[in-house]
């Protein structure tokens, strides 16, 4: 009688042994690219300060060119570009110039601001403008009209016209209809602020702020503290 020879099957891996393989080698990879992502560089971050940076230095010059009074309003999610209209005496919406319209944050990014050391509360409302005001209609004959409707004398825009609050005098408190937080001045002023950009999970943050020169500087991305 034969021996009975003993078969060795190969046995494979089966359909499902397969899925759970790919699926811990997805964990993985998600925490390992997560765990980067984390120490590693914000590209949005760092985008959103390299773009500012370069729109204040762009409004800055264009300002300089057409002696034009500029400013940023910032909300929490964004900020716009105004200029003070000399006619009317009022700050207005930039919309001449596409490159300044309104700048909304990418979702995750806030907008923190401090001015001449005070922090400011911001509001997505600022990005909004109000309706400009209408010149009040005179009554006292024409000479009267023509007096009250002429614009008054603009005070001088030297070095010296920032006021205690930085703010240019007769250009408007932060705090009015339309006007800006901060200030950048055809002759190179601007009022003291820090703007910084932070990514509300992490909190990390980048800030850019202006010099006793009038210079303004875009810092290092800055890990939140552990």
């Amino acid at each position: 009688m034969k021996p009975v020879r003993r078969q060795a099957h190969a046995r494979g891996f089966t359909l499902l042994e397969l899925m759970v393989v790919v699926v811990i080698i997805g964990i993985v990879i998600a925490g390992t690219i997560l765990s980067l992502g984390s120490a590693g560089r914000d590209s949005q971050l760092q985008q959103e300060r390299d773009r500012l940076t370069a729109l204040i230095g762009y409004v800055r010059d264009r300002g300089s060119m057409m002696t034009l009074e500029y400013g940023i309003r910032c909300g929490v999610h964004g900020y716009r570009f105004v200029y003070y209209d000399n006619r009317t005496m009022q700050w207005l919406p930039e919309t001449l110039d596409d490159t300044l319209r309104l700048r909304r944050l990418p979702p995750g990014l806030q907008l923190q601001l401090v001015i001449e050391g005070r922090t400011i509360v911001l509001d997505d409302k600022a990005l909004k403008f109000a309706a400009p005001a209408a010149p009040a209609a005179a009554t006292l004959g024409d000479g009267a009209q023509a007096a009250a409707l002429a614009p008054a004398a603009a005070p001088p825009m030297g070095p010296g016209a920032l006021s205690d609050a930085g703010t240019p005098v007769g250009l408007g408190a932060p705090s009015a209809d339309n006007a800006p937080q901060i200030m950048l001045l055809s002759n190179g002023d601007t009022n003291s602020f820090a703007l910084t950009i932070e990514r509300d999970s992490t909190h990390r943050s980048v800030t850019i702020s202006s010099a006793a020169d009038g210079s303004v500087h875009a810092g290092n991305i800055i890990e939140a503290p552990q």
